[in-house]
């Protein structure tokens, strides 16, 4: 049983930790989120607890991390109902043509090339315990995400979101978050039945029925809150309580189907009315504590089961290095090759091949998903962490390096969006996105 000062003392070293880290990765030019994710990597056996044993198991007893995890978990079912608050279905069916394309092949390339990747990895990374093919379709779905909050922030940071490239890097930044949670809800559905925890027809009938009463019931019924809003210009805390119950019910709804519980709250958030005065409101009421309080726990919590001891011998490393270049060949690769085919020139080409690349939280929240239902060994884990980081890492010197600033000028977009036939931006998710890390 931990006690209440040993939890204090937690996060109080998690968010100083954080916060500082955050801080110096942003004086060299990355997005402050990159380097929380970095600090909680720090906290973990990978430098503090390898550095100071005694001490990390001072700070982070085995007892104290279910409490960590909880409050983790919390933080995460918010950020994910404001992921899905931000992104509005109407703007994602008028950017078609280079943004559904691009999209998909940065699916598609990685999700292939990763699933011949299990091929060697199977045998020596994994066992017995899971199934070749769950092994397999989850290390595609994860070498193919795209973490459309931290690509909105590069791009707001660097005024890249009215450019053309900015605008058909969210547009399919944001088909890519739709498309690849589908993937993962599907592979997360049929491991679980495999380990038994529902019957498949459950889960299937369940889980389409939940997201058709979702789509088509729950969302007029949440139009009341935007009507609300209208009238008065703010909601009461009444109402701002319910809306957080009803994330957290359809987090609990989607747990219980045998999925997970942030594709709930995710769904919650993707049917809320579209407004930008009501995204911007609710999003001011709910993201200061989720960001600041709670997400670092869950990047410390991340950092804890990272252990880079664990990548030892020439084979580990080289199995490292091998997921590392796949994952950066698929996603960047298939994305610069589709933007291209599209009518998008080279540099514009590698420059959105570059922002897809861009992996960071989201790629820890699939990972972790992996790592609680026994998917992926601790080893697995900590070279797919290492991945998103690096990926994630060099987005903004090798984005600075092909599309240069000196270059970006006051480009407008819609000049060359109507080339590519893609259409109207998504600027207003960019701007409420950016506040996310």
């Amino acid at each position: 049983m931990v006690d209440v000062f040993t939890l204090i003392l937690q996060i109080a070293v998690i968010m100083v930790a954080a916060r500082g880290v955050g801080i110096l990765f942003g004086r060299i030019g990355q997005p402050q989120v990159m380097g929380e994710m970095a600090a909680g990597i720090l906290l973990g056996p990978s430098l503090v607890g390898w550095v100071a044993p005694s001490a990390s198991a001072a700070l982070f007893p085995p007892s104290s991390l279910g409490y960590l995890n909880a409050l983790g978990q919390v933080g995460l079912i918010i950020f994910m109902f404001l992921v899905g608050l931000d992104l509005d279905p109407a703007k994602l069916k008028r950017d078609r043509h280079a943004a559904i394309l691009a999209s998909h092949v940065s699916i598609v390339a990685p999700f292939c090339l990763a699933t011949l990747l299990a091929l060697y990895l199977y045998p020596r990374l994994s066992d017995d315990s899971v199934t070749f093919t769950g092994f397999a379709l989850f290390m595609g779905a994860a070498m193919s995400i795209t973490a459309f909050p931290v690509l909105a922030r590069i791009l707001t940071e660097r005024n890249m979101q009215r450019t053309a490239l900015g605008s058909v890097a969210l547009a399919c930044a944001a088909v890519d978050d739709v498309t690849g949670w589908c993937v993962l809800a599907y592979i997360v559905i049929v491991v679980r039945t495999h380990q038994g925890s529902r019957p498949l027809w459950v889960t299937l009938t369940g889980s389409l029925s939940f997201a058709l009463i979702m789509i088509y019931g729950v969302r007029r019924l949440l139009c009341g809150f935007e009507r609300i809003f209208r009238k008065r210009r703010c909601l009461s805390e009444n109402q701002i309580a319910l809306i957080v119950l009803l994330a957290l019910l359809s987090a609990f709804l989607t747990e219980w189907l045998g999925i997970h519980v942030l594709f709930g709250s995710f769904l919650m958030g993707a049917i809320m009315p579209k407004g930008r005065a009501f995204v911007r409101y609710l999003r001011s009421k709910l993201e200061s504590v989720a960001v600041v309080l709670l997400l670092p726990i869950f990047f410390a919590l991340t950092g804890l089961r990272t252990s880079i001891n664990l990548v030892k011998g020439p084979t580990m490393w080289f199995s490292c290095v091998l997921i590392i270049l796949v994952a950066i060949a698929g996603k960047l690769g298939g994305s610069m090759v589709a933007a291209r085919v599209t009518g998008m020139p080279w540099r514009e080409a590698a420059g959105l091949g570059v922002l897809m690349n861009t992996r960071g939280l989201m790629e820890l929240v699939i990972l972790n998903i992996g790592f609680d239902i026994k998917l992926i060994s601790p080893a697995v884990f900590s070279m797919m962490v290492l991945m998103a980081l690096i990926t994630t890492f060099m987005t903004t010197p090798l984005l600075e390096w092909i599309y240069p600033a000196a270059s970006r000028g006051q480009e407008s977009a819609e000049p060359r969006v109507a080339t590519l036939r893609a259409s109207t931006p998504i600027d207003s998710s960019v701007g409420a996105m950016s506040r996310v890390v």
